[in-house]
C-alpha cells in the first residue's frame, strides 16, 4: 500500500514525500489501534495476552566464559558474559569525594543492522544507557554475594533483530549467560512489555508488545522479575494517565507472562552450571591479620613479587578490609600460591614438615626456605639419619627437601631437622 500510494501521489506531488508518509502512518495508527479496540485482534493477528514464539540456546560461544541467545519473535538478542578479577571493578569519578566502583555491569548495544538501517556506528546514546541501566537493574539483585563469588561480572548483550522489547530480551539472554557460566545466581529473571491501548472508555491492555504497538499505543511498561517477584520495572505513558486498576492487571499480566518465558528457559538450562567456564580466572580470598601484611608483602615487596613470579597469579591486599585475592587462570597455579599465603598467614608451626628450598649451604649445616622471607638452619648433624661428613655431598644450592620444624628459640630462628622423614 505504502509503494502503490507513493506511486500515485509522488507524479503529482512530487515535494510532498513526507507529508504523504505521515498521512500512511496515521492512518496506519488509526486502524491498528481499531483493529484492537473492536476486533481485539492485534497487528500480527496475536490476541492482546498473546507472547510471540520464544527460543532459547546457550554456549554459542565457547571462548566466552557464558553466553546465551533469547529469540522473541523477530526480536533477538546475543548476551555474553566475562569473568575478571577485582582489579577489573568499574571505577567511577563523580561529583562525591569518594570514588564509586561496580562489581557488576551490564552494557546493553543496539546496532543499526538490527533494524535493517545504515548509520556510523558511535558511542553509546541515550537508549543504550537506559537500556543497559534497566537490565542490570533486574539482573544485580539475583547475583550472589561478593563474599561467597569475589569475581567482576560483565555482561555484554548484542541486540542481533529487533522489533520490540529488545531491552527485555536482554534481560532474558543476559540470565540464560549467567547460567551457562555457572554464576550461583538465586533465581532467573526474565522481562517482559506490557502495552496499552485508551480510546475514550475503552481500554486494552497488550503482553508482550511489538515495535508498532511501542511506537503507535499509549504505553510501554516493561517488567523484570522472577517467578515470585519484581526485580525492575520502567513505565513510559503517552497518555495523561492511567488507572490502579489498569496498572494492576498489567502486572499480573507481566507475572504470568514471565512464567510462561521462564519455562522456555529453564526448558534449556534448568540452573546454573556446577563449575566455572575452564577461560574463567580462579579467585580466591583469604583473610589477613593486619600485623602479617608486612611480612606477606615483604622489604620493597620482595615477597608478595617472589609468590605471583613463582605461581603466575595476580595477588591483591585490602588493607582496609584485611583480605587477600589471589587469582590467575591456571587452578594448580593459585592453589600452590594459597598455600604459600596461608603459611605466612599463619607462621611456622612446630613439628610440621614443611617442603623448602636449600638456599646457603655451610660447613656446619644448610638453611632452607621454608616459606617465602622464612629461612632455618638444618644443622650438619641432623641433616639426615646416618652420619653426614659434608654437607655438599648431601645437598646443594636449590635442591627440594623436606623439613621438620623442631624449635623456634627465643630470638626467632628456626630450627629445621631433615631426621626421620621419609
Amino acid at each position: 500500500i505504502k509503494e502503490e500510494t507513493l506511486e500515485e501521489f509522488l507524479t503529482e506531488y512530487p515535494d510532498e514525500e513526507n507529508d504523504i508518509l505521515d498521512i500512511l502512518n496515521e492512518f496506519k495508527k488509526e486502524r491498528m489501534r481499531e483493529l484492537i479496540i473492536k476486533d481485539g485482534k492485534r497487528w500480527d493477528l496475536r490476541g492482546p495476552d498473546e507472547i510471540r514464539s520464544v527460543s532459547c540456546e546457550v554456549g554459542m560461544l565457547p571462548r566466552a566464559h557464558g553466553s546465551g541467545l533469547f529469540t522473541r519473535g523477530e526480536t533477538q538478542a546475543l548476551v555474553a558474559v566475562a569473568l575478571g578479577t577485582r582489579s577489573d571493578e568499574q571505577r567511577i569519578d563523580g561529583l562525591h569525594k569518594e570514588e564509586i566502583f561496580k562489581s557488576f555491569m551490564f552494557h546493553y548495544n543496539f546496532p543499526p543492522y538490527s533494524t535493517g538501517e545504515v548509520r556510523f556506528l558511535r558511542g553509546p546514546g541515550r537508549r543504550e544507557v537506559g537500556h543497559g541501566l534497566l537490565a542490570e537493574k533486574a539482573i544485580v539483585s539475583i547475583l550472589p554475594d561478593s563474599s561467597s563469588f569475589p569475581y567482576t561480572v560483565r555482561l555484554v548483550s548484542d541486540v542481533l533483530a529487533s522489533n520490540g522489547s529488545s531491552s527485555m530480551a536482554s534481560v532474558c539472554g543476559g540470565t540464560l549467560a549467567l547460567m551457562d557460566a555457572g554464576i550461583p545466581i538465586s533465581d532467573p529473571v526474565a522481562g517482559v512489555g506490557i502495552g496499552l491501548i485508551k480510546e475514550e472508555d475503552k481500554t486494552v491492555i497488550l503482553t508482550d508488545i511489538q515495535g508498532m504497538e511501542d511506537y503507535l499505543g499509549d504505553m510501554d511498561f516493561k517488567i523484570c522479575g522472577t517467578r515470585e517477584a519484581v526485580t525492575a520495572l520502567q513505565l513510559d505513558m503517552k497518555v495523561s494517565g492511567v488507572s490502579i486498576e489498569v496498572l494492576e492487571e498489567a502486572l499480573s499480566r507481566a507475572k504470568k507472562a514471565r512464567v510462561f518465558i521462564l519455562d522456555q528457559m529453564e526448558a534449556v538450562i534448568k540452573e546454573p552450571r556446577s563449575q566455572l567456564s575452564s577461560h574463567a580466572p580462579r579467585i580466591t580470598t583469604l583473610s589477613i591479620p593486619a600485623d602479617k601484611i608486612g611480612e606477606l608483602i615483604g622489604p620493597g615487596g620482595k615477597v608478595i613479587k617472589g609468590i605471583m613470579k613463582e605461581t603466575g597469579v595476580g595477588i591483591d591486599i585490602d588493607d582496609a578490609e584485611g583480605k587477600v585475592t589471589i587469582s590467575g587462570s591456571d587452578e594448580e597455579g593459585v592453589r600452590r600460591a594459597v598455600d604459600i599465603a596461608k603459611s605466612i598467614i599463619r607462621g611456622p608451626e612446630v613439628g610440621k614438615i614443611y617442603s623448602g628450598k636449600v638456599k646457603r649451604v655451610t660447613d656446619f649445616g644448610a638453611f632452607v626456605e621454608i616459606a617465602p622471607g622464612k629461612e632455618g638452619l638444618v644443622h650438619i648433624s641432623r641433616l639426615s639419619d646416618k652420619f653426614v661428613k659434608n654437607v655438599s655431598d648431601v645437598v646443594k644450592v636449590g635442591d627440594e627437601i623436606k623439613v621438620k620444624l623442631t624449635e623456634i628459640d627465643e630470638m626467632g630462628r628456626l630450627n629445621l631437622s631433615g631426621k626421620g622423614i621419609s
